[in-house]
């Protein structure tokens, strides 16, 4: 089986931040890394150009696995991509209490928090976590 080609890095998160041009963008993905480390008390860890918080081993019915981080975000082009649960009970009520966002799978898709509910973002992260907790095997 091929191995995942996302995985940690040592990069420091301000290190990562400081690459980020846009003031603003810089400062949203700041406070979104609080927002997650605080939820999660696990430190940032960079996983390639994604900034992610904890960890968990997942496992598909092929037979692949791998780990990946409870919580995650990263600063696209375009959009701010948060990584979080895809399924949980009130994930679809979280949705519709956001704010503007686009979504994919398991993707929120914000351009900045001034556009969202802070509130129902922290609320969204803890979710995810405890959704992903049962498949958690480590930090």
């Amino acid at each position: 089986m091929s191995e995942a080609k996302t995985k940690p890095t040592a990069l420091p998160l301000e290190t990562f931040l400081a690459g980020i041009a846009d003031p603003e963008r810089r400062a949203d993905c700041a406070a979104i890394a609080a927002l997650m480390q605080a939820a999660s008390g696990e430190p940032a860890v960079l996983w390639g150009s994604i900034i992610g918080f904890g960890s968990y081993r997942y496992r598909y019915e092929s037979g692949r696995e791998g780990d990946w981080p409870l919580v995650s975000f990263a600063p696209r082009k375009g959009d701010i991509s948060l990584y979080l649960a895809a399924d949980y009970p009130r994930r679809a009520a979280q949705l519709a209490r956001l704010g503007r966002h686009k979504t994919g799978k398991a993707c929120v898709y914000i351009r900045r928090l001034a556009d969202i509910d802070q509130g129902v973002l922290r609320e969204m992260i803890e979710d995810s976590i405890q959704a992903h907790a049962a498949q958690r095997t480590h930090c």
